[in-house]
């Protein structure tokens, strides 16, 4: 099998980073690229688990090192995916899964081409304004930079080769799940395909046309 960078975007509050997690939970065949943020650790939220939190002299450092896939200023905080993490996980064999924005989901295309992008919609305008609201963590300047951000994701849509509206958490998982399953039988995707056809046309034509003795 040939190991893939799977990307899940969405406006914030589209269910992006749930997905992530449920998809890990019950799949062994994918891995997870820890990302790096310069934002401040939220309660319950652990180093090198849920991000490597740096400092921004840090992630500039490391930044202009070109150690980052993709980077990106988003609501006034770095993020940035480490190329050694995505590396690591397809090293061992695993499609790595990564919820990022909009703009990082571009960079990693780019940077790793055989990756698969996927845009999460929410189900509704309404249901997306709610999402944001409860999630209590942030002040009113920081939502409205969220809800600006949001808009500009949507508008982004058309970038991406598969659209899953989130309805049904659970069918929104599944429905990830089956295009990982799709994309891993792609024809240029299937280690050794030219020689092992070539290997079974030999065999037919052999059969067909014997050699005369």
């Amino acid at each position: 099998m040939s190991a893939f960078p799977v990307i899940l975007s969405s406006p914030s509050g589209g269910g992006k980073t749930t997905i992530s997690r449920r998809i890990l939970s019950v799949r062994e065949d994918v891995g997870y690229s820890v990302s790096c943020t310069t934002r401040p650790r939220r309660p319950g939220e652990v180093d090198g688990r849920d991000y490597y939190f740096l400092t921004r002299p840090e992630f500039a450092r490391r930044r202009d090192a070109g150690d980052f896939a993709e980077s990106a200023e988003v609501h006034g905080n770095l993020y940035g995916t480490l190329r050694v993490e995505i590396e690591r996980v397809l090293g061992s064999g695993r499609h790595v899964i990564m919820d990022i924005d909009v703009q990082g989901a571009a960079q990693i295309r780019h940077a790793f081409p055989s990756s698969v992008a996927i845009f999460i919609l929410p189900p509704s305008g309404p249901v997306l304004l709610d999402r944001l609201r409860n999630r209590h963590t942030e002040s009113q300047d920081e939502l409205a930079k969220r809800l600006r951000s949001a808009l500009n994701e949507l508008r982004e849509v058309d970038r991406f080769e598969y659209v899953i509206v989130n309805d049904s958490l659970d069918d929104a998982i599944r429905r990830v799940g089956s295009i990982i399953d799709a994309e891993v039988v792609r024809r240029y995707r299937v280690a050794g395909l030219s020689r092992q056809v070539a290997e079974l046309t030999a065999c037919l034509e052999a059969e067909l046309h014997p050699p005369s003795s």
